[in-house]
């Protein structure tokens, strides 16, 4: 068994959906929300600049998520979290029409021929 060393705060790596762009980021702490469906994100994280070169998406998601405290994103939008060692760059990956992606049902309708379909 390999022992790690974590962090004293774990660190969250979230990759959720947002209109036709994926968003990956960093953050404290992630809660399951009183709100139902939703997840709260704090305290996001975003890694001081080292290079000279600026890349224009995280350059986007600084500027949008500066003065946000919490976040509440759609369960149906989370691709994934991840709890990991270290923050790394943030990213904004453009969804492509051709790109297939399968979201999780919303609640209220049922598929053809699925129970209740007479």
């Amino acid at each position: 068994m390999v022992n790690r060393v974590m962090p004293a705060s774990p660190i969250y790596k979230v990759i959720f959906y947002n209109q036709s762009q994926v968003y990956e980021l960093y953050a404290r702490n992630i809660y399951q929300s009183e709100m139902y469906g939703f997840i709260e994100v704090e305290e996001f994280l975003f890694g001081e600049r080292t290079q000279v070169i600026v890349d224009p998406g995280e350059e986007k998601l600084k500027t949008e998520f500066a003065s946000v405290t919490r976040s509440y994103i759609p369960m149906q939008a989370i691709i994934r979290i991840d709890e990991v060692e270290k923050e790394g760059a943030v990213k904004v990956t453009d969804i492509k029409s051709s790109d297939k992606i399968a979201h999780f049902p919303l609640g209220g309708s049922m598929p053809p021929g699925g129970k209740g379909d007479n």
